[in-house]
């Protein structure tokens, strides 16, 4: 596999001085959460902590159960360049949302065990893109739950050789302890942390939020 050096993701921002720490810090995508949970915000907390546009740096904002036209009319007042869903993604859902809104749509695929369910090629067809994040019952994400990567390493490795072109996006507890590992294992695109950078929720680390993005892009090294 072609080494390549993964981006970064900072979501469940509440605060404008923390996307201005994951700029600094180097990361590639700032979100933020409109799915619930204890970084939930509102569409004008959310205009107000991802700012103006910053060069090199992608919008995105994570839906749960948001309509199709909350969604369009959310993507439209934030300008995103990235929606998420975490709530009954489908290849015709993928495909209007992607439509309506212009933007990216990365479809959250929940996983438990050393498997991806079915839906990550049709999925992946659709979108080009996947997140891997995993399942927790009751729970649409941020929940600090990390995959079994190691498990997970032959599946996700045959699904690359599917999808040679796609972005696989990963989630679920990864911290600057972990992150080296994880890419290292997987070698996705994107890495995306929420509370794994946190001194509470919502309440990002300056210092925890430096560290991961320079084990991440130090992973290169070591990807397969």
């Amino acid at each position: 596999m072609t080494a390549h050096r993964v981006a970064v993701k900072i979501c469940g921002l509440v605060r404008p001085e923390d996307a201005q720490i994951a700029e600094a810090a180097g990361a590639a995508y700032l979100g933020a959460i409109l799915a619930g949970g204890p970084r939930l915000v509102n569409l004008e907390q959310a205009a107000a902590v991802l700012g103006p546009r910053r060069v090199g740096i992608r919008r995105a904002a994570v839906f749960g159960t948001q309509s199709d036209a909350e969604i369009v009319s959310a993507a439209r007042t934030l300008d995103l360049d990235i929606v998420q869903l975490h709530h009954a993604p489908s290849v015709a859902r993928i495909a209007q949302v992607e439509r309506d809104t212009g933007c990216t749509v990365w479809p959250v695929l929940r996983v438990a065990g050393s498997s991806l369910p079915a839906e990550a090629d049709d999925w992946t067809d659709a979108a080009g893109a996947l997140v891997l994040d995993a399942l927790v019952v009751g729970q649409l994400g941020g929940t600090g739950v990390a995959l079994d990567w190691s498990g997970l390493a032959d599946a996700v490795a045959a699904w690359r050789a599917r999808h040679p072109a796609a972005t696989l996006v990963l989630a679920g507890g990864l911290t600057p302890r972990n992150v080296a590992e994880a890419v290292r294992l997987l070698s996705p695109t994107v890495v995306d942390v929420s509370s794994g950078v946190e001194r509470a929720p919502g309440e990002k680390d300056a210092t925890l939020v430096h560290h991961f993005v320079q084990a991440a892009h130090g992973a290169v090294e070591t990807a397969p």
